[in-house]
């Protein structure tokens, strides 16, 4: 049996001889508290353990009679020490952690031993269980006794020899990779508890070996603690053992120095583990809140969050409440200063009344007003721009300026706009004997977790439940004290401290899946996060008739300040009667779904990083790498001349002797054959192998290319369109002319403008000219189509503008802008502006513009 001290305050560890022991917050672990785990008002919670690493632990020694002493360190922990503070800080994380673990494999040791005799009595003539029961509840508990006592034994001897070279890498590195073991234990949790709760009910005989004394003896002390824990209390410590070790392994990292060997594996090891939370977070629910109801029985808070309801033709944000056996809608109320915030309870449905409305013919929608996506990204682009001004205000004077709160004010203020207007998918629910309720969402993954938890709890036995209106005000009113969401989702919110997300552009290939029982077509979905919510980014074409789809596709995502990124995998619906009216209606079947965290330390590299999400039994395998908006910002001119990506547009066309580059025309004429009518052209990424094929085709003038066009997926033409602008050594519309451009777009007086505008294009180079108007007029021919493609000319403009403006490196280094960031945060507004320009002015002829060489007339 292995020695466990008791730690009975917060933030303690001792120091006992040779060996430290260090609380991981495990005041949880009180016997009088942990007795029978009830809340104050009587009603039953699952068991919760908080073990989370503290950031400043208090130092106690211990006396012989085990009492706590004044604080002393040890000598090697002295101010004055030759060893870095850095690494002596982990040496006390690592030995918090062997302290907890030590708790832990008790723990672990205290499960199997009710286990051991119940298999011997499984097969005699009065078993007190079946073998298959005992087999689910204590399903691979062995199995994971085994893992940590290994790495315990492994990590004691480094703990015990410590100095600066020693590498524990590895061994957090091994314990992660086994997380397969907790996967098939996580899986498995909510049968084992559910029969064990089940043959507690119905034995009492396993009810009394099933209630665990846990002794906890103190080292070289007299004092032994004894805690009376049920076996479903112990059956939840693997699960929350995961979390807490992730968090060690934050604590690790940052106190490890990068040159350290320790450190890539510690990243692995943390990847492993964030990547295995994100799976199972939303599958086992501790359940901390509840309330009592007059009846006596537990109604307990599964789920909160703010979505978006469409009320009498408005959108109106609320914050929803699912309860074991009801849904509740509420709203804040305002109070007076001073007061305490309050919640109106605006409808709530009993579970057991509760249906998820799908639309048929007959249905007449509601209106909802959807806002054009241009008012939605320039609202992106101001709360972008107020983060800029932020920020310098901050380093200008320390954060110490009224004009800060003020700018924070107002970007809390579009931050909600963005929030409440950019959801579109809807959600509906019903209830049986009433009326019925939309929600908007902007991401299916949510409406998905939605729907599951509340189908999830309607599985048991519910009966419907009638409030009245003192038990109706009694339940809003805890809602304010068990709400698990705090605040809407903006960034206004958020400490400086928090990390702000990644900007830049994601790559991401979606290989291939396996674990589907039948064939099906099947295809991915991704979804980022960004300014408070998620949104769809990209899609794999559908596979069909197959149980192993190989996608093999690349994406681009533009990342802002995303933290996130999320896989779907769906079954394509060719059902036509399924099929509604609602354009934002999914119908597609959710096969499975699972995120991944943007880890800036992992993914910020040069190399392709290849994971795995598991989902429902599927694994999808896809690769990522990261390109920070400082260098995706940067032009890099091609070391040969002889491609056209990446090669001065005047040297391309003398070349060809034409007077627009030929990829240009091309790609044009492409997609104005096949491409005018597509949804989102433009907008929507193509599969970047696809774009890269087609770039080596124009680069090498490969003879195919005529054949590759017309088979091509028509955004990847698109794509490679936008992304030969992208790569041009400076931006079409040139450097020299980008300063003139800003000031121009600017001014007030629209004669002014007009003239100075006008002067501008006629300053370009001839090929850089022609060019331009070419593009310009095939714009607005797609834009004349938006009612089908719903790309209007706002939408382009967002598209284009940056791409045929953005200054080159060498400009950005001249001074005019001092960071890459910058130009994006202050000048994309101003270089969307100018590309609106020129799209909404009458068409502009060369001849015209060639032979006015003086500034136009003033009369507009």
């Amino acid at each position: 049996m292995l020695r466990v001290a008791t730690l009975k305050n917060v933030n303690t560890f001792c120091f006992l001889h040779d060996s430290i022991y260090f609380n991981y917050n495990t005041d949880g672990y009180d016997g009088d508290a942990a007795e029978d785990h009830k809340s104050q008002d009587g009603s039953e919670t699952m068991p919760f353990i908080d073990e989370s690493p503290t950031i400043s632990p208090s130092l106690c020694a211990c006396g012989p009679d085990g009492d706590a002493i004044s604080p002393v360190p040890p000598e090697d922990l002295l101010p004055g020490g030759d060893i870095e503070k850095g690494l002596e800080m982990k040496k006390l994380v690592l030995s918090g952690f062997l302290a907890s673990e030590e708790i832990y494999i008790n723990q672990l040791e205290a499960l199997l031993l009710p286990m051991r005799p119940l298999k011997a009595t499984a097969t005699s003539s009065q078993p007190v269980l079946t073998i298959q029961q005992v087999e689910t509840i204590f399903y691979k508990i062995q199995d994971i006794f085994e893992i940590h006592k290994e790495f315990y034994d492994a990590l004691f001897p480094h703990i015990q020899q410590w100095d600066e070279k020693v590498a524990v890498g590895h061994l957090f590195q091994k314990l992660a990779s086994q997380l397969g073991v907790y996967k098939a234990f996580v899986d498995n949790y909510k049968t084992a508890v559910e029969t064990a709760e089940k043959c507690s009910q119905a034995n009492t005989q396993f009810q009394k070996i099933s209630e665990v004394d846990v002794g906890h003896t103190r080292k070289h002390t007299k004092h032994t603690h004894t805690m009376h824990i049920s076996c479903e209390a112990l059956l939840y410590k693997p699960i929350d053992r995961v979390t807490r070790s992730t968090l060690v392994l934050h604590d690790l990292l940052k106190h490890t120095p990068k040159d350290h060997p320790d450190f890539p594996l510690l990243q692995d090891a943390l990847r492993i583990s964030q990547n295995f939370l994100s799976s199972i977070n939303e599958e086992i629910d501790p359940r901390r809140t509840a309330v009592t109801t007059p009846k006596g029985e537990a109604r307990q808070l599964v789920k909160d969050g703010f979505l978006v309801e469409v009320s009498e033709g408005s959108r109106k944000l609320r914050h929803v409440f699912l309860f074991t056996d009801l849904l509740l809608c509420a709203k804040m109320k305002k109070t007076s200063a001073g007061r305490h915030q309050q919640y109106e309870c605006k409808w709530y449905i009993p579970l057991a009344d509760l249906t998820f409305q799908l639309l048929d013919d007959s249905d007449v929608l509601p209106h909802i007003q959807v806002l054009p996506e241009h008012e939605i990204e320039e609202m992106k682009t101001k709360i972008s721009v107020i983060k800029s001004e932020i920020q310098k205000e901050k380093k200008a004077l320390k954060g110490q300026s009224r004009n800060v709160e003020r700018l924070r004010k107002k970007m809390n203020e579009q931050e909600s706009w963005l929030l409440l207007h950019s959801p579109t998918i809807p959600f509906r629910i019903h209830n049986k004997h009433g009326k019925s309720y939309l929600f908007l969402l902007s991401s299916d993954y949510e409406r998905s977790e939605w729907r599951e938890s509340i189908q999830k709890l309607q599985r048991k036995d519910l009966q419907t439940c009638q409030l009245s209106s003192v038990e109706l005000q009694v339940l809003t009113s805890s809602c304010f004290k068990l709400r698990t969401v705090h605040n809407i989702p903006v960034t206004s919110y958020k400490d400086d401290e928090e990390t702000p997300g990644l900007y830049g552009f994601l790559h991401v290939i979606v290989h291939s899946a396996k674990g589907f029982k039948e064939s099906a077509n099947l295809y991915c979905t991704l979804e980022v996060d960004s300014y408070g919510y998620f949104v769809s980014k990209a899609k794999t074409r559908v596979f069909r008739d197959t149980t192993e789809p190989q996608w093999n596709e690349e994406f681009e995502i533009e990342l802002e300040g995303s933290q996130c990124l999320r896989i779907l995998c769906y079954e394509k619906c060719y059902d036509k009667t399924k099929l509604n009216k609602d354009d934002n209606e999914i119908v597609d079947i959710i096969m499975g779904k699972g995120q991944v965290q943007l880890d800036p330390q992992t993914v910020q590299s040069k190399n392709w990083h290849m994971d795995v999400i598991e989902m429902n039994g599927i694994k999808v395998e896809f690769s990522m790498k990261f390109t920070s908006r400082d260098l995706s910002l940067k032009r890099t001119p091609s070391k040969k001349q002889s491609g056209v990506f990446g090669v001065k547009i005047s040297v391309v066309t003398k070349r060809e002797r034409s007077k627009v580059p030929y990829i240009v025309r091309q790609c044009i004429e492409e997609v104005e054959k096949r491409g005018i009518d597509e949804v989102g052209i433009y907008r929507i990424s193509g599969v970047a192998t696809d774009i890269q094929a087609l770039k080596a085709a124009f680069d090498t003038n490969s003879k195919d290319i005529l054949v590759m066009l017309s088979d091509m997926d028509i955004n990847a033409i698109a794509g490679t369109l936008k992304l030969y602008f992208r790569e041009l050594p400076e931006p079409l519309l040139t450097d020299r002319l980008y300063p003139a451009f800003m000031e121009g777009i600017a001014l007030s007086d629209p004669a002014a403008k007009e003239n100075c505008m006008m002067h501008l294009l006629r300053s370009l180079p001839d090929p850089n000219l022609i060019t331009f108007l070419s593009l310009l007029e095939h714009l607005k021919r797609v834009a004349d189509n938006e009612p089908i493609n719903k790309m209007s000319l706002h939408n382009l403009g967002t598209v284009f503008g940056p791409t045929l403006l953005r200054p080159s490196e060498s400009e950005v280094t001249k001074g005019h802008i001092t960071l890459a960031t910058d130009i994006w945060s202050h000048d994309v507004m101003a270089q969307v502006q100018v590309l609106l320009y020129y799209l909404q002015h009458p068409p502009i002829s060369f001849a015209e513009l060639k032979r006015n060489t003086l500034y136009f007339s003033t009369d507009v």
